[in-house]
């Protein structure tokens, strides 16, 4: 019983850094080029997509046709997701200035910005797409994100109940709304929002993840076991859903297989302070 209390008072201290520290990250993936396999990663780097071949024939099209604003806008493509990030904003700033209503151009060259830093000119990307096309949701969840990261969530939760309101099968948008529910500690919303990004995506971890993690917050261990056992299915990788399926198991009071669970944490992360701290009052083994 005292074991127990102790993991409770172990959640309630992490219970304010769990949101941010410990969530996995969403990125709007670039328009036509989703290659992650899931709508809650970070776009991965391809480098055969910048590969010399590639961009060589991409290089082609626009030597033949200098003036197709689409043509600067897939070879911007291509270098983002090798990671030539600067080169793919000279592509969209280029594709930008002949076709200037292009809205998913705006989109992919705020996704970059985001990837390197710039959330502010991200944000002023985002906007102007939105300013072209009023309902374009892909802008709206990536700008919402930015907001939501930056802890502005009344503007966060202003662009995902917009989309919301006019799609309701958009799973980044339950997702992203689940987050800012969950970091303002009101779990039984944000377990709604993720259950709700489950179903219309069940193939991503990262929702199951958060559920889980709302799960332990609301003391049901069972249920946050469930989900994180899912989690790790999808994502064996993922050292923050080992982490916290090894706290759902020693909340059961199951403090071996905890044990083993924080181990696998560490194993993939071993700065995981979940899993650390874990370890320090189950013991090594």
């Amino acid at each position: 019983m005292s074991n127990r209390l102790t993991v409770r008072e172990h959640m309630c201290r992490m219970r304010k850094i769990l949101p941010h520290a410990t969530l996995l990250s969403l990125a709007t993936l670039l328009a036509a080029c989703n290659t992650s396999g899931g709508v809650y990663n970070d776009v991965p780097i391809n480098s055969s997509a910048g590969s010399s071949t590639n961009i060589a024939s991409l290089t082609a099209v626009i030597d033949s046709n200098p003036s197709d604003a689409s043509a600067y806008s897939t070879r911007g493509i291509a270098y983002g997701q090798a990671g030539k990030l600067d080169q793919a904003v000279e592509d969209f700033n280029r594709a930008i200035q002949l076709n200037p209503q292009s809205y998913q151009t705006y989109a992919n060259r705020a996704l970059v910005y985001r990837r390197q830093g710039k959330n502010d000119l991200a944000v002023a990307d985002y906007t102007r797409a939105i300013n072209i096309k009023p309902d374009y949701d892909v802008a709206y969840v990536g700008r919402g994100n930015i907001y939501r990261q930056q802890g502005n969530y009344s503007a966060a939760l202003a662009d995902f109940n917009s989309v919301i309101a006019r799609d309701s099968s958009d799973a980044r948008a339950f997702y992203n709304r689940g987050l800012i529910y969950q970091a303002q500690n009101q779990d039984s919303l944000a377990i709604e929002d993720f259950a709700t990004a489950i179903g219309l995506n069940p193939k991503a971890a990262a929702p199951y993840i958060a559920r889980g993690i709302s799960y332990l917050a609301v003391n049901d261990p069972d249920a946050a076991f469930s989900d994180l056992s899912m989690a790790v299915n999808l994502d064996r990788e993922s050292s923050i859903a080992w982490a916290n399926r090894g706290l759902a198991l020693e909340m059961l009071g199951k403090p071996k297989d905890a044990r083993r669970n924080y181990t696998r944490a560490m194993s993939l992360d071993n700065s995981n302070k979940i899993a650390r701290d874990g370890l320090g009052r189950v013991g090594q083994g």
